[in-house]
């Protein structure tokens, strides 16, 4: 089931000439339907276009941020007029079938992998602070799981997410099996990094989105892994053709959108 979280462009009025504010109440009737992966609304990307086009075009663009597998099959449904996603697996097979359209990369983020963080010449648990090798610390981390039981906790969004596919991805390129009862499943992806440091337990997370909610007692220990990309993609619906689609993929594609990727913590704008 999505988790439906809606937001409507607001509080712009005062920066529209007339034709924009015209068109602004216009499109609040029918605004854009743009599926998000939550982690995009978390970090504040999504929240940070959404805001940027409105003002600029006085289109109204209606947010719904969820896991973005589940998201993906809804836009092939034609539930959505576009998505902003962090999941290219899944983005690339409904590409080559024809099931969406005009899919462009926008920005380019990454997976950190944060735990307990180490104190003075005390390590972390599982002994992989200042790695650069995510499959290494995985299997480094499992070895020192299995060593104690107990001792250590990974936990995972499981939910269908971006993240969620791109950690079952470091996975199998670790060739390791996470299993129970040291891997386990966070309540819910917005939840993660705050059960994580409850804890204090081991994550994957997006960088945009440790920028906001990070921080003790957990540290970033593995970064700088080219396997940790995290690039995002915008795209529309075949199924379906609102009349702003299109201005929106070529907008959020362009130099304005650019732009504000270019301004958020824990993204960078792709090479063009």
């Amino acid at each position: 089931m999505l988790v439906r979280r809606s937001f409507l462009v607001a509080g712009l009025a005062g920066s529209f000439c007339a034709p924009a504010l015209a068109q602004r109440i216009r499109s609040l009737k029918d605004p854009l339907r743009l599926a998000v992966d939550h982690a995009l609304v978390d970090s504040g990307l999504a929240r940070a276009l959404q805001q940027a086009f409105g003002r600029d075009t006085g289109v109204a663009v209606q947010l719904t941020a969820g896991a973005a597998l589940p998201l993906l099959d809804a836009l092939e449904r034609g539930e959505f007029d576009a998505a902003l996603t962090n999941a290219p697996e899944a983005e690339l097979k409904l590409d080559a079938q024809g099931l969406v359209h005009d899919r462009h990369a926008i920005a380019t983020g990454s997976l950190v992998l944060v735990g307990p963080a180490p104190k003075k010449k005390v390590p972390d648990p599982a002994g992989i602070a200042g790695g650069k090798d995510v499959a290494e610390a995985l299997v480094r981390l499992r070895d020192a799981a299995l060593a104690a039981p107990g001792a250590i906790t990974f936990l995972s969004a499981n939910d269908g997410s971006g993240l969620h596919a791109a950690e079952q991805a470091l996975w199998r390129a670790a060739k390791v099996a996470p299993a129970a009862p040291w891997y386990a499943a966070a309540t819910t992806t917005a939840q993660l990094i705050e059960q994580a440091r409850a804890q204090p337990a081991y994550a994957l997370v997006e960088r945009g989105v440790w920028a906001v909610r990070g921080g003790a007692p957990l540290a970033v220990l593995v970064d700088d892994d080219p396997r940790l990309a995290m690039p995002v993609h915008v795209m529309r619906s075949f199924r379906v053709n609102h009349p702003a689609a299109k201005m929106f993929i070529g907008w959020i594609a362009g130099p304005k959108g650019r732009r504000v990727v270019a301004s958020q913590r824990g993204y960078r704008v792709p090479m063009a």
